[in-house]
């Protein structure tokens, strides 16, 4: 206990150079030491992890695309080089299904960000029985896309399907949705954009929760409206967040297969649905055409990668600004 009046003394540093401080040098550098080994062998199964199952493949996807793969221990894999990239320039089902996917992309990102926000946004707030509602949009998340996709592909079938039978009561023409080259692809994005709906929010409701009030309470005593407050403060805020929810479905829209595959098997009526993942599927599997699949995935591979980047170095010259 100190007494009234009393300090607490000050502790003396050795000296530099004396054999005090050189054991504290030591000490320290045994420390530092001791904390990066500990952490390398936390990162060590991660690392070996992704080593074997994502590094190793995608190498071997560059090394397969410039061969011309035959199955057999004792097959002799003849060197391509360029040509399962030149045969993608002539083959049609490849440029298909490429429009198929930027088509896809284009739909189902924009209404992935724009829906999940606005429905951040209003259960942000106050609202009764908003733990249920935010469950009950989060629940399509935890379900398999394959049994989703089952459950849709009877909604809108044209003959017993719900859709079907709310449309006929309204006096509403009804279409056979997946059936139809010119509906097939809506009707997959209208499955996939309400499948993600759910994460996409949460991840919203996350960065919402991360922005101070006082951004909030001055905008107020300054006279901004709701509109303006979500212009000025909310979605400057929410800058990293929305970059993160574009990131990750720009990648998930590329590689889209559950619900192509199960609602429309084989890329839909005449491929209008087909998209690269089930076409490389289609080369690599079916017709087992491994080389040519692995080119087709390289390029993919190379399209997103180059996209994320690109999104990333435009995020961070934003914020240079």
């Amino acid at each position: 206990m100190f007494k009234a009046g009393q300090t607490t003394p000050i502790p003396v540093l050795p000296q530099e150079g004396s054999p005090a401080h050189s054991r504290l040098a030591d000490l320290r550098q045994a420390m530092t030491t001791r904390q990066a080994r500990a952490g390398y062998m936390f990162v060590l199964p991660s690392v070996v992890i992704l080593a074997v199952f994502v590094f190793w493949p995608i190498v071997q996807s560059f090394l397969l695309s410039f061969q011309h793969w035959k199955f057999g221990a004792d097959a002799v894999q003849e060197w391509a080089g360029f040509d399962n990239y030149s045969r993608m320039l002539d083959d049609e089902r490849v440029w298909g299904a490429f429009r198929n996917t930027l088509y896809y992309t284009a739909l189902t990102v924009p209404l992935g960000i724009i829906i999940p926000l606005a429905l951040a946004v209003a259960l942000n707030k106050r609202l009764p029985a908003r733990s249920l509602i935010r469950a009950a949009f989060f629940l399509p998340v935890i379900a398999s896309f394959a049994v989703i996709a089952i459950v849709w592909s009877f909604l809108l079938d044209p003959d017993i399907g719900l859709l079907s039978y709310w449309l006929r009561l309204l006096h509403l023409p009804v279409s056979s949705w997946l059936r139809d080259p010119t509906w097939a692809m809506p009707a997959v994005i209208l499955v996939s954009v309400w499948k993600t709906i759910g994460f996409n929010m949460v991840i919203f409701l996350a960065g919402l929760q991360g922005i101070s009030e006082s951004y909030y309470e001055a905008a107020q005593l300054d006279g901004a409206g709701a509109w303006q407050q979500f212009w000025k403060i909310t979605l400057p805020q929410l800058r990293p967040t929305t970059l993160f929810v574009l990131v990750i479905s720009i990648i998930g829209a590329f590689q889209v297969f559950d619900p192509v595959y199960v609602l429309t098997p084989r890329g839909g009526p005449l491929f209008s649905t087909e998209t690269v993942v089930t076409y490389i599927y289609h080369q690599g599997i079916e017709l087992i055409d491994i080389s040519y699949a692995a080119s087709i995935g390289v390029v993919l591979f190379l399209i997103v990668l180059g996209l994320t980047m690109f999104q990333l170095r435009a995020l961070r010259f934003r914020d240079t600004d």
